[in-house]
């Protein structure tokens, strides 16, 4: 059975940074595409950042030269560095195993003075 477990949210202030890690069993990591979803709060879950199995990366034009994405293959994980945070950046952040059916439960980034 797949898991996907999301850490590291929390509030932070306006140009702060934070960085989340999701971990992932159930399946041969380094196969899968994955990606970074966020679902503002009153807003539909949005794509913003995927990483191919070979590392290629791609990014939300809202938080390119903010945001990185990145993975490493040996531990099934897959992280989200978030830099220059903006008040609009909050909402509850998804790792998404492209392919796979289904969620976890997200963690939640608050950016607020």
């Amino acid at each position: 059975q797949v898991q996907v477990v999301e850490s590291g949210g929390g509030l932070v202030q306006p140009g702060g940074s934070l960085r989340l890690s999701c971990a992932v069993s159930g399946l041969i990591f380094s196969r899968y595409i994955m990606a970074w979803y966020r679902q503002a709060p009153g807003k539909q879950r949005e794509m913003v950042a995927g990483i191919t199995n070979s590392g290629i990366t791609d990014y939300a034009e809202s938080v390119k030269g903010r945001f990185t994405i990145s993975r490493d293959n040996a531990k099934s994980r897959v992280y989200l560095q978030m830099n220059s945070l903006k008040p609009e950046d909050t909402g509850v952040y998804y790792c998404k195993v492209i392919g796979m059916i289904g969620w976890g439960q997200g963690t939640k980034v608050t950016v607020s003075s």
